[in-house]
């Protein structure tokens, strides 16, 4: 089952990120990396910044959904995520993971206003959920990537094979 835009902005709600529309795949702009790089293989010199040590929190800790949340709106605002209007991109998957397989055919990126009430992590919504952390723990942990309008900067919220959780933004 394939869910649709009005599936997903009501998923979304409970986050507090408006969901403005889907956009054409084609339209988006992106931080190029050198071939064969990905986010999470990106070198300072290909603009990757990661969080501060005291940022990084492993996926039992008992306030990481708060210490979460603070590095990704903290880079977030500082390497310009947002527009004038707090607008970005989100990519989501709309096919339903349990049902398909990874869903990797329906990823697609949606614009998304954030609201002053959001909760990101606490908020436990399946769209922003890391499927490959549930190897280790059945707590929620979140995994998602971003990036600005501009094209500017990517972000990615990530769990890691340590049981970490990190945020790194690409920004060349």
């Amino acid at each position: 089952m394939t869910l649709t835009d009005t599936d997903v902005a009501d998923l979304l709600a409970p986050v507090g990120l408006l969901f403005v529309k889907r956009v054409n795949q084609e339209s988006v702009r992106l931080p190029r990396l050198p071939p064969g790089y990905s986010v999470a293989s990106a070198e300072p010199e290909h603009g990757r910044f990661d969080s501060r040590p005291d940022e990084i929190v492993d996926v039992d800790h008992a306030n990481m959904p708060d210490k979460v949340n603070a590095g990704w709106f903290r880079m977030a605002t500082e390497y310009g995520l947002f527009n004038e209007d707090r607008e970005f991109l989100l990519s989501v998957c709309y096919a339903q993971y349990w049902e398909t397989g990874t869903g990797d055919d329906d990823i697609a990126w949606i614009r998304v206003r954030l609201l002053d009430a959001w909760d990101l992590v606490g908020s436990e919504v399946d769209l922003l959920r890391s499927y490959m952390a549930g190897l280790f723990t059945e707590r929620f942990v979140p995994e998602f990537t971003m990036a600005s309008l501009d094209g500017r900067m990517m972000l990615t919220t990530t769990v890691w094979g340590n049981g970490t959780i990190s945020t790194i933004v690409i920004r060349p």
